[in-house]
């Protein structure tokens, strides 16, 4: 598919691709919304322990629930990210994440550090709002 998202970093702002993220992002067509997707088996059971680990399987499951709608990571214009106890650390390790897919075409991103998330054993959950190309 082809990349149809305009990105704006302005000037006048922080340059934000060295923290994971665009300050604008946007494309036309139609909006699709992604519920926040984690380390999770096929049963909806945490499947892996490890921070690192849960960032790649979470962003694994966000792919397939990207693709079972004909979209892909090029179509994301927006993530939202909750890490239980955020730290610089574990920013890093998203960070590389979210480079090594995106690369310097990174979508807006609000991160949330929290206490907790749905399940035990949740280090990590990623929601996503993705734009179906208009025809």
């Amino acid at each position: 598919m082809t990349d149809n998202r305009t990105i704006i970093n302005p000037a006048d702002l922080h340059d934000p691709r060295p923290f994971g993220y665009s300050h604008i992002v946007f494309a036309p067509g139609e909006t699709v919304y992604l519920a926040g997707q984690y380390a999770s088996d096929a049963d909806g059971q945490v499947a892996v322990e490890g921070f690192a680990a849960q960032v790649e399987l979470s962003l694994e499951n966000l792919r397939r629930a990207l693709t079972a709608v004909g979209l892909g990571f090029e179509n994301v214009v927006r993530l939202g990210s909750f890490i239980v106890d955020h730290d610089e650390e574990k920013l890093a390790v998203l960070n590389k994440a979210l480079r090594y897919t995106w690369g310097e075409r990174l979508p807006a991103q609000t991160l949330s550090g929290v206490a907790t998330l749905a399940l035990p054993g949740m280090l990590v959950e990623i929601d996503a709002i993705a734009v179906r190309p208009a025809p």
